[in-house]
């Protein structure tokens, strides 16, 4: 795979070309300009970057005021404060409403592992997929950042993009092209399927190798839009391989894997196993630790996808 790239930067490269062509792009953060890497952008734009403090709940007001005013306001800031301080404001002055703003939720899951489990960001999909009118995307690369921030832009009403912190290779192809509500195969296999979203589909792709070494082809699907979700692709893949990992920086409650057990359990249901953080808090240490304590690697989700299959009596 590719070296590591940092998300934020492809985040911060779309809005800035965005907002050279139109007027209407404008930026919101609580006071962290730098580590949503808006710092650029504030001097390229300065009467389109707006530091609201630490002020969560008046950010998101401001911002459905800004929309309801004829501008595109992206609201940047670490995804546990967005969510968890103002999930009010998100659900009655911007999804209920249907108002045409953009929520960027920076670092989030555990990337503030050394801070600990106020700065961890494992319910955000979970508050935000339980909400009406709200578009969910969790990317997993930097192209694919860059067309969800466009795709975001084009798109009129509320959506939520998850902005990794941690560094991920490129796991599209140049010609990729993003669309909401659409997942991308980038494995093929018809024993085993992983789903995987953001962080954790480079991931799901090396686990796969090595599933090949023990004879098992296992099906890599990248859906990186939550809400809508593709049902044709689940549903294919339960008809077609019998079986579903799902893999998350999240809590396995209501998240990602839930919204596909959902498809799965009223449609073809089959054998899943759902990875992600099980219920607990986080303990404190690196992002790194984390992914390694909570079996988020490409063996963990190896060895839940052989247990899988070995149930089904295929090996």
């Amino acid at each position: 795979m590719s070296e590591l790239q940092d998300c934020r930067k492809a985040f911060v490269n779309a809005l800035e070309i965005l907002a050279r062509n139109d007027p209407r792009i404008v930026t919101l953060s609580n006071d962290s300009i730098s580590s949503a890497s808006l710092s650029h952008f504030a001097e390229v734009f300065p009467g389109r970057a707006f530091n609201v403090g630490i002020a969560e709940q008046n950010m998101v007001g401001m911002a459905s005021g800004m929309a309801n005013g004829g501008k595109i306001p992206f609201v940047a800031a670490a995804a546990c404060f967005l969510t968890g301080r103002a999930l009010e404001q998100i659900k009655t002055d911007v999804a209920y409403t249907g108002t045409n703003v953009k929520l960027c939720g920076v670092s989030p899951g555990l990337a503030y592992g050394p801070l600990g489990g106020t700065h961890h960001s494992i319910e955000d999909i979970a508050w935000l997929r339980a909400i009406a009118n709200m578009t969910i995307i969790v990317p997993a690369d930097s192209l694919e950042t860059e067309q969800a921030v466009q795709a975001a832009a084009n798109f009129v009403g509320p959506v939520y993009l998850r902005i990794s912190r941690m560094g991920v290779p490129v796991v599209h192809n140049a010609d990729y092209r993003f669309e909401i509500g659409k997942a991308v195969r980038l494995r093929d296999g018809n024993d085993v399927t992983l789903v995987a979203c953001g962080t954790l589909v480079p991931r799901a792709l090396e686990a796969a190798v090595l599933l090949e070494s023990d004879g098992i082809q296992a099906r890599v699907i990248n859906m990186a839009t939550v809400k809508p979700i593709d049902r044709e692709a689940i549903i294919a893949a339960a008809v077609e391989t019998g079986g579903i990992v799902t893999a998350e920086e999240h809590t396995i409650y209501g998240g990602f894997g839930s919204a596909i057990a959902e498809v799965v359990v009223t449609t073809h249901p089959v054998p899943m196993r759902i990875l992600g953080i099980p219920g607990v808090f986080a303990p404190t240490g690196s992002t790194e630790f984390l992914f390694n304590y909570f079996g988020l690697t490409p063996q963990g989700i190896h060895d839940a996808a052989f247990e899988l299959v070995k149930s089904r009596g295929l090996q």
